[in-house]
This record gives C-alpha cells, structure tokens and sequence, in this order.
C-alpha cells in the first residue's frame, strides 16, 4: 500500500508532475516499456506509473532510479573535481534497458535472424550469447561487449564465467 502523500504546495505538485512528464517522455521517446523500465530501476511497473504521474508519495530514491534507468539527469547536482578529470563513464557491470544491436556487433551478428528489430532486453540479449556463444567469434569481441555479456551473466544467470 502507498504511503499517504505529504502535504505539499502547489507548486511542488506541480514540478512533480512535470518531473513525471519528462521520465514518460524520454521512455517514450527511448521506445522502452514501463515494464523494461521498471525492471531496470529495481521497481514495480505501477511505482513507474506513480512516478510518471507525479504523485509525491514515492520517494525520492525511486524517482532517481527511474531517472538512472533512462539515462536522464537531475541536472542540480554540480560535477566534482573527480568528474571532471575523468569524463568516461566507468560502465562496467552495467546493463543498459535496452540493448541496441547496431552497438554490440557480435551480438547483431548472432540475432540475424531478428528482422526489423533494433534492441533487444537484457533477458533477450543473454538468451542470444548463451544459445549461439558456439559460434561467437571471441577474438572479435570488443571491451564493450565483452563487459555487456559479463554484466548480463553476472545479473540473470545462476551460473556464469568471465569471458
């Protein structure tokens, strides 16, 4: 059961809605499902559509984690030094909501057989790797890749092995 809303003024009811709009808009506009969403922020499809809706109740934690999951920013926060001296993002066991084939070329490869599809869950993406590794080309396999397949055994597989 949701926690009962805080009293809050209008105008914080209203710059959560409009934070709501904006998550909607980018998973719309990033052609992922609530329920992809919502199982990258760690959270349940109906606290995304909270969340979407701006309903104070949720919690601030939630809200970024929905933000994190789409790749959005919060925008107030100020970069610090250790940021600014090192701009590439450490991604390393981080799965993305949605795997893009054009960016994964071993696993474009292994998913000929997709027609008309441009990503895949991470849940397909590991399907993929696991049924076909046999015909993986490992010499081929970029660092990126490479961290994607150990990401994706290290978070849905009971087994798996660095590559």
């Amino acid at each position: 059961m949701p926690a009962k809303s805080p009293d809050s003024t209008v105008e914080v009811a209203d710059k959560l809605c409009t934070l709501g709009k904006q998550i909607r808009a980018q998973r719309k506009a990033l052609r992922i499902s609530a329920t992809v969403t919502a199982e990258a922020a760690g959270m349940s499809r109906v606290t995304l559509h909270r969340i979407e809706n701006g309903e104070p109740s949720v919690t601030i934690g939630a809200y970024l984690n929905a933000m994190a999951a789409l790749d959005l920013d919060f925008g107030i926060f100020k970069p610090s030094e250790a940021t600014i001296e090192k701009p590439e993002v450490d991604r390393e066991g981080w799965i993305p909501a949605r795997i893009q084939l054009a960016d994964y070329p071993q696993l474009r490869q292994l998913a000929w057989q997709l027609q008309g599809i441009d990503a895949l869950t991470p849940a397909e993406a590991l399907s993929i790797y696991e049924r076909n590794w046999r015909h993986m080309d490992l010499q081929a396999l970029d660092n990126r890749e490479r961290q994607l397949v150990n990401a994706l055994r290290l978070g849905f597989s009971e087994r798996h092995s660095d590559v």
